[in-house]
């Protein structure tokens, strides 16, 4: 019987066997790599979450905010997600950033004039992309008279327009913009991306970070864990700092998909603009056409 096999298989054939079974291993690890070469480029991009909703305070660097005993609930979330360490607003004062984040461009405003210059505006933006898009877009604004009202101030809900950019478009409706009293507590209704902004003193621009801080967990808390086993996300930053620490600011991811960390890559507006835009599958306003995406914070 020993011999059998050599009967069967003479050295040259043998030779072959040994040859074909290596081609086989290789064709098979070749399949295996294809197989994972998709998985590698979706790490590459970002997920398509169901809702994602973002959350802009004031006036207030990095440094003022996360780590500190002022805001111990943002430092959870910076902690339980993704910190971007090196995140900078673009400009002072306040309205142009909040053009930027949302329109990737200041749309020529440079002051907090209400309404702003050359307004209404029809250029490309986060809302308009959205909906063209087939999804669903709307704001929170707290201190908001009324849904869809486009006034400048409400001195009562310590309200400002200049924090509210999409009441200056035409092709995002107005009725879009709703009070922070309107937000819903069954947060599947909520629409694939939102827009929450507080009231003056909410928002940390005539109030401490404290009283933000405390606001934001009482207010959105509940969201953020949702969001975590719902296929959602918060994010949470600022439009600019205090002027004192060269624009860094605050900007938090926190939900599903993310990978808990903190990254020292720099980002502006644009690029948490960009991000949203590629997480929704729209086009892309303004400077986010040409900006990065962030993509390294994605399970």
């Amino acid at each position: 019987m020993s011999g059998a096999p050599t009967a069967a298989f003479p050295r040259a054939g043998r030779s072959r066997l040994r040859a074909a079974l290596a081609a086989c291993a290789l064709a098979l690890t070749g399949a295996a790599g294809l197989a994972t070469a998709p998985g590698a480029a979706r790490a590459a991009t970002v997920p398509t979450p169901d809702h994602t909703v973002v959350v802009v305070f004031e006036n207030h660097s990095y440094s003022q905010v996360v780590g500190t005993s002022s805001a111990p609930y943002i430092t959870s979330l910076a902690n339980g997600g993704a910190n971007l360490t090196q995140s900078y607003a673009l400009t002072h004062p306040s309205q142009p950033n909040y053009f930027d984040l949302f329109s990737g461009s200041t749309q020529g405003v440079t002051n907090d004039t209400c309404p702003p210059p050359g307004s209404p505006y029809s250029t490309a933006n986060l809302g308009s992309e959205l909906l063209a898009a087939g999804r669903t877009w709307a704001s929170y604004n707290e201190g908001l008279p009324s849904q869809g009202s486009t006034t400048c101030s409400n001195s009562a809900g310590r309200y400002a327009r200049k924090h509210n950019p999409w009441f200056s478009f035409t092709n995002v409706p107005a009725s879009s913009g709703f009070t922070f009293a309107q937000f819903p507590t069954d947060y599947t209704t909520l629409p694939n991306v939102s827009f929450v902004v507080p009231n003056l003193c909410n928002d940390m621009h005539d109030c401490s970070v404290s009283t933000g801080d405390t606001w934001l967990k009482s207010k959105l808390d509940a969201y953020a864990q949702w969001a975590t086993t719902h296929n959602s996300v918060l994010v949470v930053t600022f439009d600019e700092d205090n002027s004192l620490s060269g624009n860094r600011i605050a900007t938090i991811f926190y939900g599903a998909h993310v990978k808990q960390g903190a990254y020292s890559t720099r980002y502006n507006h644009f690029n948490v603009l960009r991000t949203l835009e590629d997480m929704n599958g729209t086009t892309h306003a303004g400077s986010a056409a040409t900006a990065t995406p962030i993509t390294e914070i994605w399970q």
